[in-house]
């Protein structure tokens, strides 16, 4: 509102000048079209002036209720004219303003607009304010239009005046009508070679992703990007071929923001854990969660450490997927988890803690793979010799079709390692000593 003060003191110093330059011409002419004329430039006398600048420094000194006393009294007197009851109610619309007395402000610039033959500078500026005033209100119905029966008065409307008029569009969620008014704002800007303002662009940005058109929203946020360059604007560029499902550039601009330190909360961190993984880069996210768990900028709950330990698992870092899975397991309670958990441990050979995970996951429930999990389980038993067991972990799989073939494959490799165990376990007959052989000692003898 500071500058709707500087244009009130202007006019207050305009009526002083033309009171000064025309007062004589008024007394000394008897041309009656002249005095005509000089009666409608001269529009405040010297001691409204006075009195009105005096209510301007009581406001400016927040010494309200003075203030309004005076311009009651002021309102009141005899022989006002027009231009002197528009401007009483203008300092007062404005004394409303400052103590957000924003409706009685509105209701001030109404008796402003409502005083014949208004200048047309101050019908203007008064139209234009009680429209930005509407806007405080929520009123943006009200305040369009306002703003359109400016823009009926003035030949070409500035590029101010038709951002009014788009913003009221946009808060009724009038996207397609407000894109007009807003675009030839910006482009009236270009033209005269000025950058649009920040503001602008930002709210063009927001109607284009209302409408969920990325493409355009990208021209107007690398325009931002190019006249405000900030790092906000480089995080909105990655979301936004993220949604034009251009991952590869959204992990490029993501990866320079963390490193930047502007990707610092959880949501962002694990978006580009994922960028990472989708990418073939499963190292890189792993070691990013890791630290930022560390950090505690990450949660360690079930679904991150699930994240965490498929990144490592992904890196062919077994032995690293092991701690964050059996976390996630613990917390969760997912069978899913443990029999994914079995895979790392076998993967490792770790076979009696593979064993105890498969069984953990098939006593939880809920697979999507029950004979599978058997079969990791026998494959794990077997491995530790313990073969009957191993059998009928096989035995259970092979319930599912899909594994008869496996299991029953199994089976017969388990069967005849059972045969050979038993068949070395079998006692060496114990022979006696024999005799020495007589064809030996013929022969022998034969030799000597």
């Amino acid at each position: 509102m500071t500058q709707y003060l500087s244009k009130f003191v202007v006019a207050l110093v305009t009526g002083v000048l033309l009171i000064g330059s025309s007062t004589p011409l008024l007394a000394q002419s008897g041309d009656k079209e002249r005095e005509r004329k000089t009666k409608e430039t001269v529009a405040m006398s010297q001691q409204v002036y006075e009195q009105l600048t005096e209510l301007q420094e009581l406001i400016e000194a927040q010494d309200y209720a003075q203030a309004e006393v005076k311009v009651r009294d002021l309102r009141n007197k005899k022989g006002l004219s027009d231009y002197e009851r528009a401007q009483i109610w203008n300092i007062t619309a404005y004394s409303y303003y400052l103590q957000e007395r924003y409706s009685d402000a509105i209701d001030a610039y109404d008796q402003v607009l409502a005083q014949p033959d208004l200048p047309a500078a101050l019908q203007q500026s008064t139209l234009k304010t009680k429209s930005q005033l509407m806007f405080t209100q929520e009123d943006y119905e009200g305040a369009l239009v306002v703003i359109r029966e400016l823009m009926a008065v003035i030949p070409e409307p500035s590029a101010d005046v038709l951002m009014i008029e788009g913003q009221a569009l946009f808060q009724l969620a009038r996207y397609d009508e407000a894109l007009v008014p807003i675009k030839t704002a910006i482009t009236m800007y270009r033209d005269q070679g000025q950058k649009p303002k920040e503001n602008w662009l930002l709210l063009l940005r927001v109607i284009y992703f209302e409408q969920k058109d990325y493409e355009k929203m990208l021209d107007v946020v690398k325009e931002l990007i190019a006249y405000y360059p900030k790092d906000t604007y480089i995080l909105v560029l990655a979301g936004i071929y993220s949604e034009l499902g251009d991952t590869k550039k959204q992990l490029t601009l993501s990866e320079v923001l963390y490193e930047k330190g502007y990707l610092n909360n959880a949501s962002q961190v694990t978006n580009l854990a994922n960028l990472y993984l989708l990418h073939g880069q499963p190292y890189k996210a792993a070691v990013l969660l890791q630290t930022e768990i560390d950090k505690e900028v990450v949660k360690s709950n079930e679904r991150n450490l699930r994240l965490l330990s498929q990144a490592w698992y992904t890196a062919r870092e077994d032995e690293k997927a092991i701690p964050p899975l059996e976390r996630a397991a613990a917390i969760a309670g997912d069978g899913e988890l443990y029999i994914r958990l079995t895979q790392s441990h076998i993967n490792l050979e770790n076979w009696s803690e593979a064993a105890a995970a498969a069984r953990r996951g098939i006593e939880v429930g809920g697979l999507k793979r029950t004979d599978q999990a058997h079969i990791m389980l026998g494959m794990a038993l077997f491995n530790q010799k313990k073969l009957e067991q191993a059998r009928g972990a096989f035995q259970r799989a092979g319930r599912d079709n899909r594994s008869a073939r496996t299991s029953s494959q199994w089976i017969n490799y388990v069967d005849s390692e059972i045969k050979r165990r038993d068949l070395m376990r079998q006692e060496v007959p114990n022979y006696q000593p024999r005799e020495r052989d007589e064809l030996l000692d013929v022969i022998e003898g034969g030799t000597n």
